[in-house]
């Protein structure tokens, strides 16, 4: 079984509406008090509070503030989950000290169970009942369905959605085919085929009309709250297309890139792609930053980060595998594909020209590359590198798993546990007390 999620859009009436929005103000605030309550009592007494402690202390908190009630604790317990996962980043070393949230800034809550919400479908639209609200119409359709977990209440853009994560064993035929490919700005994906397949022009259209309604945003009356100026009705409107253009090019970019791997995956059951540190390829320039910037906007559209993690989840479902290989040791870019030897390129240097007088191959410079990949996967090259078993996909070659584990779900890497993980904890605590008072 396979944790999928799946994410449909809801139609909450007036009355459903503001309460959502009330349940969302009262989770934000009991975020911010249990980030709050972590700080104040390291910095005054040196005590360090931790997510169990904060959890025993709902039912008193409860008693108190008792607008708390209707929203369920397990949904309560989540949120104080949230803050103990920002804190846990922050020790690690991940991110930056967590900070207090505005209302309008919070996104949603999480319910971890079913005891306080139903969803009535079969994955092509339906009801969703929450406890204490009714049942509320969604729309939306799954590409598989299984059993529902969890559900997570967002808000975003004036609309609200339900993200629901199902266990499901999705399934997709493939073909038995191996091939390898690699990333660029002009053609966005370049097979070792020589097949290549450009960017859309619908991506520089709609990235056209977000420049000119950007433009026309900075001649309006933007808020300062500095200065105590508030936003004029007109710079409210045009922030509100400018938002609206934006979202219609990522969805435009999914749905392209979601159409591209899954013909490659219908193919191939062995894909070979390379490691990219697309972080720090899109870092902000130090000379020449709005070349800098240029590069960074056709990286970020392309989707360098989403091909790889789309065609990682569509070939484990097909029981292919992809596998990526160690650019900065193997240098694809820069190796020939028929006598494995390093030919040192340019920018400017658009066909591989090998530099061994005994070889003398020629080919177009990204198709070498993607040729130079799949034999890298394909384990014919000989290379004897930094190497992973071309027979495992990419999450379990960075989770350390062992060859023989791979049918089962890789294991949690985080130290502070999920809710389920807590619970299951929980019992075993019960069950040894109560065998010690037998």
């Amino acid at each position: 079984m396979i944790t999928r999620r799946v994410t449909f859009r809801l139609y909450p009436n007036r009355r459903q509406q503001d309460t959502l929005h009330y349940w969302r103000k009262m989770h934000c605030s009991l975020y911010n008090a249990a980030v709050y309550n972590r700080k104040t009592q390291y910095q005054k007494f040196g005590h360090s509070v931790g997510y169990l402690e904060q959890q025993n202390s709902l039912p008193a908190f409860k008693e108190v503030w008792t607008e708390y009630k209707p929203l369920g604790s397990h949904a309560l317990q989540a949120t104080l989950k949230r803050v103990d996962f920002a804190f846990v980043r922050f020790f690690k070393g991940l991110g930056k000290y967590p900070k207090f949230k505005a209302s309008r800034r919070y996104s949603g809550w999480t319910y971890p169970d079913k005891q306080s919400w139903k969803a009535h479908t079969t994955g092509n639209n339906g009801d969703l009942e929450l406890a204490n609200l009714g049942s509320i119409q969604m729309r939306g359709k799954a590409r598989m369905w299984g059993t529902p977990t969890t559900c997570t209440i967002t808000y975003r853009n004036n609309r609200w959605y339900a993200s629901i994560t199902v266990q499901c064993t999705p399934t997709r035929e493939t073909g038995s085919g191996a091939i390898g490919l690699d990333l660029g700005c002009k053609d966005a994906i370049t097979l070792s085929t020589g097949e290549k397949i450009a960017k859309p022009d619908f991506i520089k259209e709609g990235q056209q009309k977000v420049k000119v309604a950007s433009k026309k945003l900075r001649h309006k009356r933007a808020p300062n709250r500095n200065k105590k100026i508030k936003a004029s009705r007109r710079w409210r409107k045009e922030r509100q297309q400018v938002s609206s253009l934006q979202r219609k090019v990522a969805r435009q970019r999914s749905d392209w890139l979601h159409q591209t791997t899954s013909s490659i995956v219908s193919s191939n059951s062995l894909v070979a792609g390379e490691q990219l540190n697309v972080r720090g390829m899109t870092r902000k320039g130090k000379k020449q930053k709005r070349q800098k910037a240029g590069l960074n906007r056709s990286i970020l559209d392309v989707g360098f980060g989403m091909i790889g993690q789309m065609l990682e989840y569509k070939l484990a479902e097909s029981s292919g595998f992809y596998v990526e290989s160690p650019t900065k040791t193997l240098k694809p870019t820069q190796r020939c594909a028929k006598c494995w030897e390093l030919t040192p390129k340019t920018l400017a240097d658009r066909v591989h020209v090998c530099s061994n007088p005994a070889c003398q191959h020629t080919e177009d410079r990204d198709v070498n590359a993607a040729q130079v990949n799949l034999i890298w996967a394909s384990g014919k090259s000989g290379y004897q590198g930094r190497r992973s078993s071309p027979s495992a996909p990419r999450i379990f070659q960075d989770r350390g798993v062992e060859r023989s584990s791979l049918g089962a779900e890789p294991p949690s890497s985080t130290l502070c546990a999920s809710m389920k993980q807590l619970g299951a904890l929980k019992r075993q605590k019960l069950a040894l007390q109560r065998s010690k008072g037998e």
